[in-house]
C-alpha cells in the first residue's frame, strides 16, 4: 500500500526484495492533512482495492518472485567519454553522481583502491534499502572512486556501509522519508590521525579531503546501490546540505571524558566509524561562565515541538566545543552527570505540540510514558544514556546540537586499517 507520490518507491523496492509484479494499492497524497471522515473514505476504498487485487489474480498472474544470487556479480565495464566534462554529463544522464564533479573511476582506479583491503571484490557487505541493492566490496570502491577518496579509505567505508545497513539504524525510512535526515559519520581512533580526518576547527565545513570525501562517497553509496535518488525513493521535502557530505573525527585529544568509542565498549586503540541519522546542526552559541547556565540555555536550544526527538523518544547529539567541555569537567560533572542534567532540563510540555503532532507522539510514545496528556512533560530521549556527547572543533564558545530523524539509533563498527599501507 503506498500513497501517489511514494508509488515509485513502492515498486522499485518490490523490484528489489525480488517481487516485480507484487500489485500495489494507490492511495492519494498527502493524506496527513485531511479530516477524519476523509481519511475513513480514502481506508475504506484501499481496503476494496487490496481485496479486488487479492480476489482478481488468476493463476496466470502470479507474482513473480527473482531469486537473489550471492555472492553478487562484478561490475559491468561500461565505455565513458575520455573528456572530463563529458564525463560528467555521461554520469549525470545515468544519475551516477550527486550533482557536482566526480573522479573517472576507471578499472585502475578501481583496482588500486581494492588493494587496501584483503575482502574479496565481490563479496558481499550488505543490502541497502531502500532498492536493497548489494553493495560489494568493489561497489564500495567504485563509488569510493567517484567521491575522491584516497584508496586507503575503503576500510572505513566498508565499516560505515555495514553500520548503515543495521536494523536499528532504520535506513530504509531515512533513505525515503521526507523528512531532511542525513546520514553523518563519526570516526575515532587510530584513523584519525593516520588519515587527517578533521576534528578540530571546522570540522563540519570544507577544507579536508578526508572529511568531505568520505561523507560524500557514503552518501553516493547510499543513492547509486541504496537506489534513494532524488526525486525518486529519496522523497526529502528540503533534504539538507549534509546530504553531500557529512563526516568528523572526534576530537579525542582535547575530550576530558572518555571518547565516543569507548564509551560504546570498545578499545581506546580501535578506530571506529559511527553513522548517524542527523537532521541538521544548530549552533549554541553561549559565552555563559555559570555551568547552571550553560546547561539550561543548551535545554532550552534542545526543546522543540517541531523534533521528531520528543516524538519518538529519540538519540539526540551534541558536539560539544572543547571550551564547553572543559568549563564542565572542570566543576566536577562527568559525562554521564552532563546527560542526566540535559535530560531533566529539557522535558518538553506537551501543550507546545501542534494537535495532530501531539496525537502522534500520544501514539508512538503511550507504551513508554503512558497517558499523555496536554500537561504531560515530555523527556526528549527514553533514558539520559540515549543522549549522546561528542568532542569536537577548535577554539571558541560554539557547541553544535544535532536534533535526529527519531526513530533510528546509531551504529559503531571497529574497522580494521591495513598493517603496511605503504606496500599496498
Amino acid at each position: 500500500m503506498c500513497s501517489t507520490t511514494f508509488s515509485g518507491l513502492g515498486r522499485a523496492q518490490a523490484k528489489g526484495l525480488g517481487y516485480a509484479a507484487l500489485p500495489l494499492a494507490i492511495i492519494p497524497h498527502p493524506f496527513g492533512i485531511r479530516t477524519r471522515d476523509e481519511v475513513r473514505e480514502i481506508a475504506a476504498q484501499c481496503a476494496d482495492d487490496i481485496a479486488r487485487l487479492i480476489c482478481n489474480r488468476s493463476a496466470d498472474s502470479a507474482v513473480e518472485v527473482i531469486e537473489r544470487t550471492l555472492p553478487a556479480p562484478r561490475a559491468a565495464r561500461v565505455e565513458a567519454p575520455a573528456d572530463l566534462d563529458e564525463l560528467n554529463r555521461f554520469f549525470q544522464a545515468r544519475k551516477w553522481n550527486d550533482g557536482l564533479p566526480v573522479m573517472p573511476s576507471t578499472v585502475e582506479r578501481v583496482e588500486h583502491m581494492l588493494r587496501y583491503t584483503s575482502r574479496a571484490p565481490e563479496e558481499t557487505v550488505a543490502a541497502i534499502a531502500p532498492a536493497f541493492g548489494i553493495a560489494t566490496v568493489e561497489g564500495i570502491a567504485i563509488n569510493a572512486v567517484l567521491a575522491g577518496c584516497y584508496p586507503e579509505y575503503l576500510p572505513l567505508l566498508i565499516g560505515a556501509t555495514e553500520a548503515m545497513a543495521a536494523s536499528q539504524f532504520n535506513l530504509q525510512a531515512i533513505q525515503t522519508t521526507t523528512h531532511p535526515v542525513a546520514v553523518w559519520l563519526v570516526i575515532n581512533g587510530p584513523a584519525v590521525q593516520r588519515y587527517n580526518v578533521s576534528s578540530g576547527g571546522n570540522c563540519l565545513g570544507p577544507g579536508t579531503w578526508a572529511n568531505a570525501t568520505l561523507g560524500r562517497a557514503l552518501r553516493l553509496i547510499q543513492q547509486n546501490i541504496g537506489g534513494a535518488h532524488p526525486g525518486g525513493m529519496d522523497g526529502a521535502t528540503q533534504g539538507q546540505p549534509g546530504k553531500f557530505t557529512f563526516c568528523c573525527a572526534e576530537n579525542e585529544a582535547e575530550n576530558p571524558w572518555q571518547p565516543l568509542a569507548v564509551e560504546r565498549g570498545f578499545a581506546p586503540d580501535c578506530s571506529t566509524v559511527t553513522v548517524v541519522g542527523a537532521t541538521g546542526t544548530w549552533s549554541m552559541n553561549t559565552h555563559a561562565r555559570d555551568t547552571n547556565d550553560l546547561l539550561r540555555v543548551f535545554a532550552d536550544t534542545m526543546m522543540s515541538p517541531v523534533s521528531n526527538d520528543y516524538v519518538y523518544g529519540g538519540e539526540p547529539w551534541l558536539i560539544l566545543s572543547p571550551e564547553h567541555a572543559h568549563m564542565l569537567k572542570r566543576e566536577g560533572l562527568s559525562k554521564s552527570d552532563v546527560k542526566r542534567r540535559l535530560w531533566d532540563l529539557s522535558k518538553m510540555p506537551a501543550r507546545r505540540f501542534a494537535t495532530r503532532d501531539l496525537e502522534r507522539t500520544q501514539n508512538a510514545r503511550r507504551a513508554e510514558l503512558g497517558k499523555i496528556t496536554s500537561d504531560s512533560l515530555l523527556p526528549i530521549s527514553v533514558t539520559p544514556d540515549d543522549i549522546i556527547i561528542i568532542v569536537a572543533g577548535g577554539p571558541g564558545t560554539h557547541s553544535v546540537y544535532v536534533p535526529t530523524f527519531g526513530n533510528t539509533r546509531a551504529v559503531t563498527r571497529e574497522v580494521i586499517l591495513p598493517e603496511h599501507e605503504e606496500n599496498a
